[in-house]
Order: C-alpha cells, then sequence, then structure tokens
C-alpha cells in the first residue's frame, strides 16, 4: 500500500484480487482498484467505512482534490473508499487495446457480461469482508452507483449499514425499451428549456446540423462528427451547468475561411472531449445491459425507440422550421462507427446487443423487507433516471426516504458540495 497527503487528507492505494466470474473463485482473477480517504487528523481512529460508487457505468471513482464536492462531509465521520469499479480507473482495464486477449468478439463479449451491477456488489462485499473484518459499511451511490446499492439492498443487504443513493433509484422492472421511452420526453423538455433560456441556440444549432448533414467533420482523433453525433451533445443537459456548457460550445462552432464558413478547429476539439468513448468505453458496450434482466435482448432499445419520436429525426426537422432537438443518455450502433475507441468493438457489442441470459438485479421482496436505514435524493424531472420510476422504486423498498427536490440536475451531490450528503445521512439516521 502507499499513503501520501492532500491538504487535510490521507490517502492511500488500495488494490485488490477478486474473481473474474463470482460462480467460479478459484479462477482468473483480476484486480479492482480503491483509494482510501481519511480526514488528517483522524487516520489512526477506528472509523465506519463508506464505500462510494461512481455513475456509470464504465466510469472509476472521481478524482478529487482534497474536500472538494460530499468528500470533505463525508471524512468527518467516516473512511471513505473511492472505488475504480471492475474494468475502470486503475483496476484492471478493460478497452479496445485489451479485449483482443480475450480472443473472438464472442469470446469478449461473454467476458463483459462479468462487468454488470451483480459482479460489482460481489467485489464489494469481498473488499468489504478485508477492510472492515466484518462489520458493515456505507454505501453512497450515484447515479449508475446507485443500481448498484439497490442490487446491493437486494442481495446483500447484510454487508450494509445503512445506503445512500443520488440520482440512482432504478425502476425494478422496466424494460430497456420502457426506460427510453420514458427518457426521450424528458430529453425533449431539457432540449426546450435550453432553448428558452438561450434562443439564438435555435438558428445555431439548425445551421450546425444542417453543414454536418451535407458535409460530416472529421474530428482530431479521426472520429466522425455527424447529424446524430452532435445531436447527443444534449447529454450536457442533463447536469446542472450544461445548459451554459452547450451554449458556449454552440456559439465558437465557424470561422470564415477562403472557402466559405467551417467548424472551426476549437469547436471540433470540444467535441471530441465531450463525445469520445475513449476513457471509459463499457459505458458504451455495457449501457442498455444495466436495464436487462431477463426479458429478451436489449437489442438497441434507444434506436429503435427513437423511431417511436420522430420530432428527433434531424433531417425531418431541417425540411421544416421546428427547433433542432438533441439527444441524451443514449447509445446507438452507429457510436461504434464514428468513434475510434468503440470502432475495435462493434461486433462485439452487437453480440451483447442480443443477449438474452442476463439475470434479474433487484429483488422486490428483499426490498419490500428491507431493514437498512436508506436515504435517496430523488432530482425533479432528471434527465437521466426516470423520477417516476425512482419513486415507484421508493415506495417498494421498506422504510427508504427519499428527499425529492428541484434544487439540482443529476450532478447534485457534486454541485451541492458537502450539502446532499449531509442531508442524506440525516435522513437515514432519523435526524429530519
Amino acid at each position: 500500500m502507499t499513503s501520501y497527503r492532500q491538504p487535510g487528507l490521507v490517502l492511500t492505494d488500495r488494490r485488490f484480487a477478486v474473481p473474474l466470474d463470482h460462480a467460479d473463485p478459484g479462477g482468473e482473477q483480476i484486480e479492482v482498484y480503491g483509494r482510501e480517504v481519511v480526514a488528517g487528523d483522524r487516520s489512526a481512529d477506528d472509523l465506519p467505512w463508506l464505500v462510494y460508487l461512481e455513475g456509470g457505468p464504465g466510469f472509476g471513482a472521481r478524482r478529487f482534490i482534497g474536500r472538494q464536492a460530499w468528500l470533505g462531509r463525508a471524512v468527518q465521520d467516516h473512511r471513505v473508499l473511492l472505488l475504480d469499479q471492475r474494468g475502470t480507473g486503475h483496476s484492471t482495464p478493460v478497452n479496445r487495446q485489451t479485449l483482443p486477449l480475450r480472443g473472438t468478439p464472442r469470446r469478449q463479449a461473454d467476458h463483459l457480461a462479468h462487468f454488470r451491477a451483480d459482479s460489482i456488489v460481489k467485489d464489494c462485499e469481498l473488499i468489504r469482508k478485508r477492510l472492515t473484518r466484518g462489520a458493515p459499511w456505507t454505501v453512497l451511490g450515484q447515479s449508475f452507483g446507485g443500481f448498484c446499492a439497490t442490487h446491493y439492498l437486494s442481495t446483500a443487504a447484510e454487508g450494509l449499514r445503512t445506503a445512500l443513493v443520488t440520482g440512482g433509484l432504478p425502476s425494478l422492472h422496466a424494460t430497456a425499451d420502457e426506460v427510453y421511452r420514458a427518457a426521450y420526453p424528458r430529453v425533449r423538455r431539457k432540449v426546450e428549456a435550453h432553448y428558452a433560456r438561450y434562443p439564438q441556440d435555435v438558428d445555431r444549432a439548425r445551421t450546425i446540423a444542417a453543414h454536418l448533414l451535407e458535409h460530416p467533420a472529421t474530428l482530431p482523433n479521426g472520429g466522425l462528427l455527424t447529424v446524430q453525433a452532435f445531436q447527443s451533445l444534449g447529454i450536457l443537459l442533463g447536469g446542472g451547468e450544461g445548459t451554459h456548457e452547450l451554449h458556449y460550445l454552440l456559439e465558437e462552432a465557424f470561422v470564415p475561411t477562403p472557402g466559405g464558413p467551417a467548424l472551426s478547429d476549437a469547436f471540433l476539439e470540444n467535441v471530441q472531449g465531450r463525445l469520445s468513448y475513449a476513457g471509459h468505453p463499457l459505458y458504451a458496450v455495457l449501457h442498455e445491459a444495466i436495464y436487462a434482466q431477463g426479458h429478451g435482448p436489449t437489442a438497441w432499445a434507444a434506436e429503435r425507440v427513437r423511431a417511436e419520436f420522430p420530432e428527433f429525426d434531424a433531417e425531418k426537422t431541417l425540411a421544416g422550421d421546428a427547433p433542432l432537438l438533441f439527444t441524451g443518455e443514449t447509445v446507438h450502433p452507429w457510436h461504434f462507427e464514428t468513434d475510434p475507441a468503440l470502432r475495435p468493438l462493434r461486433e462485439t457489442a452487437h453480440l451483447l446487443a442480443e443477449r438474452t441470459d442476463w439475470a434479474p438485479l433487484y429483488d422486490p421482496a428483499r426490498l419490500a423487507a428491507n431493514e437498512v436505514p436508506v436515504a435517496a435524493a430523488v432530482y425533479h424531472d432528471d434527465m437521466y433516471v426516470d423520477t417516476a420510476h425512482s419513486l415507484e422504486t421508493a415506495r417498494t423498498v421498506r422504510g427508504l426516504r427519499t428527499w425529492v427536490t428541484d434544487e439540482f440536475e443529476h450532478d447534485g451531490v457534486r454541485a451541492g458540495g458537502p450539502r446532499v450528503l449531509d442531508r442524506l445521512l440525516a435522513l437515514a439516521r432519523d435526524r429530519i
């Protein structure tokens, strides 16, 4: 283990060997990384543990500098483990460079089937027993991390002292089709709100889309910026500052050239930074699989369901005078054509989309008998996670207390500093 300091904190790198397949504990092992964080003046204290599960899937735990966001509140009374879920961050990597070691796309798809919430929670339980001498710990799950926390409550609640969820109470039953059928209207509302704030962006977005329809652009990394890829910048609108980021991005789109207006290098560089999956390929490859629970294949649900909402069709929009609609948190087959980080995984992704043997992730009966204190922040009209689905789940989990707020977007646990975590801890401890 390596320990080091940031202002007011002591950090320790921890690495854990876990089975790739928990059904075969003696088989292949992979490594999961966690960063232990404790207040400098409490580093020798016997503090309860809190494990943080980042959103995603496919993102390592946030890299904090000092006591940013919720972390300063957490270390007041916890020893924190910022866990890089399997395949992410400093854990054994999974990407276009490493997956060919597995062999054929079929074998790659079989390998990736071990990277959902069920395996992540089993990793957590092995790690907990090694760190806490068997004592239960608190889980803080953001977004997909909340999905993992809900699975934790369904399968290994004995390992939990408290469960805290921010923007991540999943539907217990909805298929991927139903998730996206609920999502597209929310996305439209977010786009309409953006245009109400920045009406000048209506013409800008239409102009950029019309240009890309005739002249798809090549990004600096070799990726292809098509109209559909441009529309996917709407994913920004799910964060508290996203509408402003999108506005500033659009206003620098064009520069004059001898050949006429062209998309600027700065615009293309910034778009690439927001659209590339190079740093988190599992997000694209496994995104629909997080909703799969034995209802058959996901079969590119976001792409199929989009056809039910023709107002998102850019060509039809540009043929009339309606504002262009951006899209949100959806992954499509064309992502595996336009993004160089995903192109080598195209066949693997298709095989995962066809997979039918996904196990159920949640146990409504066990959740209804829950005895673990649970508190959840539910963000009103969250673009990424359907509020109605979250509240339905909240009613199922015995004893769960909700804080429904429109003060924040999906990233409230980051944007709200210590306040969100402080409120959830108070709810879980029955102090409010």
